[in-house]
């Protein structure tokens, strides 16, 4: 059963000089399960009995623990270096096996391994170009473009070719490389997506986010800049001084992606140099500010999140509201199940809101007779929306007022996100937001402004963020083709 949100997009992890690498590497991408439940795979790089370098791998289909269940798969995941990935599809066939990064190859450089979490939006150009060369694609991924351009450079240091093949992409990417010497980082000039480093003892970590920094009680030392190529070698253990390279002569403007603080990213985390938590309570305070929600008998009025993702957003609008003077609980009115795994099949169509029981359960002592504001960090499709709002109904409370802490979202995103196609979401199949709310059966309905979203993103520029899905003006050129085929507009 799936929720009615759109997929993140995928979660990557490096290690340099350490004795666990594969097994450091393994907890990381626990850390980072959220960002893709598709696919994980570890690739180390090792030194053979007579010196000479090479690749060690395992790769499969599912959950961290699924594919890495075995503890006999780390005896043969030698090496000090290691890099890991967790795969959400955005581009390249869901379920092929081939298409598990992290991709390796070996060129005249040597071994060269990449982790990708991002979206190449000129991908089909290159890939044709590189056809029509005489280039051999493995996968359907974009990540390949980007082996493929860094094997056929003819640059003669490795930190070049990387350098070379990125000038001739465009669209969000966060990258961590492998190479036989080297563990490499990089972000796209805009920054879409976030990146950053940490050290754990004499080891040096190139994460999506911090949290997986914080399962291995690692230090955070700072974010990837955009358009920066960070390097980690023996010289940086030494020295303790991370090596640093413009992808670009010039800076770009930043447009990090406003969706890892409103969904995405865990609270835990700190990515863009930001708190997730703190943004996420910032969101809901300033909801609660535009769009409160009083009892009509004065009576306490009930908050309470759609979890986990909107936990956070829910604690930052009762508090606002109690700074109002509204008599206010926040309460957990919704029990979440996390133990029904990525294939429970719900057999028959008619019985499609059986799925949101398998999932959600109510408190009814805690729902019955009072008023109830529901927090969501967005609306997509509104299926599941209202099931949900079905369901608490059961429980008799005197109102459902639903709050989304975001704007509607009217258009795909080409940078990373999976949304569905711009037909399907629901701020397009009606008219105006007082639709959607007799849509959804509930008595208010309330979403923030694009202007109150960025009022939320305290210490952040207003126009450092891509907001692309809410407001349709993309940041970086799309292929026009893959515009009208992968996203169906």
């Amino acid at each position: 059963m799936q929720i009615d949100k759109p997929h993140s997009n995928c979660g990557i992890f490096g290690i340099y000089n350490s004795q666990a690498a594969a097994v450091n590497t393994y907890y990381g991408l626990h850390a980072l399960q959220h960002r893709g439940q598709e696919a994980a795979g570890i690739v180390c790089i090792d030194t053979n009995e007579k010196g000479k370098k090479h690749i060690t791998q395992h790769k499969g289909l599912g959950l961290v623990s699924e594919v890495f269940s075995n503890p006999n798969i780390f005896d043969h995941l030698t090496g000090k270096s290691a890099i890991g990935h967790n795969r959400y599809s955005t581009t390249g066939s869901a379920r092929s096996v081939k298409n598990i990064q992290p991709f390796y190859v070996q060129y005249r450089m040597g071994n060269l391994s990449v982790s990708h979490n991002g979206n190449l939006t000129n991908s089909r150009i290159i890939r044709e170009k590189l056809v029509n060369e005489g280039a051999i694609f493995q996968t359907s991924s974009d990540t390949e473009v980007i082996l493929h351009l860094i094997a056929r450079s003819r640059l003669e240091n490795q930190i070049e070719q990387i350098g070379d093949a990125l000038k001739q992409v465009s669209g969000a990417y966060s990258l961590v490389v492998l190479t036989d010497t080297k563990l490499i980082g990089a972000r796209d000039p805009h920054g879409i997506r976030p990146l950053c480093i940490g050290k754990l003892n004499g080891s040096y970590i190139i994460s999506s986010e911090t949290c997986a920094l914080d399962i291995l009680s690692a230090e955070y030392i700072r974010d990837v800049e955009p358009g920066e190529i960070v390097v980690i070698d023996d010289a940086v253990i030494e020295t303790g001084e991370i090596k640093s390279y413009r992808i670009n002569g010039t800076t770009e403007p930043k447009k990090q992606c406003i969706f890892e603080f409103i969904y995405f990213s865990r609270p835990d985390s700190k990515i863009f140099g930001s708190n997730v938590d703190k943004m996420r309570r910032k969101l809901g305070k300033v909801l609660a500010s535009y769009h409160p929600v009083r009892d009509k008998n004065d009576e306490k009025v009930i908050v309470m999140s759609v979890p986990d993702s909107s936990n956070t957003a829910a604690i930052g609008y009762e508090n606002q509201l109690t700074k109002m003077g509204i008599q206010s609980k926040l309460e957990i009115g919704l029990i979440r199940s996390h133990y029904i795994g990525r294939t429970f099949i719900t057999p028959g169509q008619a019985n499609r809101e059986v799925g949101v029981r398998i999932k959600f359960n109510t408190v009814k002592g805690v729902l019955e007779n009072r008023t109830v504001v529901l927090i969501d960090d967005s609306i997509v499709r509104g299926t599941t929306s209202k099931q949900l709002v079905k369901l608490i109904r059961e429980a008799n409370p005197k109102e459902i007022h639903f709050r989304i802490s975001s704007p509607p979202i009217h258009h795909p995103c080409h940078y990373g996100m999976d949304f569905p196609s711009k037909s399907e979401l629901i701020a397009n199949k009606f008219k105006d937001i007082e639709e959607i709310r007799k849509y959804l059966e509930v008595d208010s309905l309330a979403y923030l402004t694009h202007e109150q979203m960025l009022e939320a993103m305290v210490d952040h520029a207003p126009d450092s963020f891509c907001t692309a899905c809410f407001s349709g003006e993309y940041p970086i050129p799309i292929d026009s083709y893959f515009l009208k085929e992968q996203h169906d507009i």
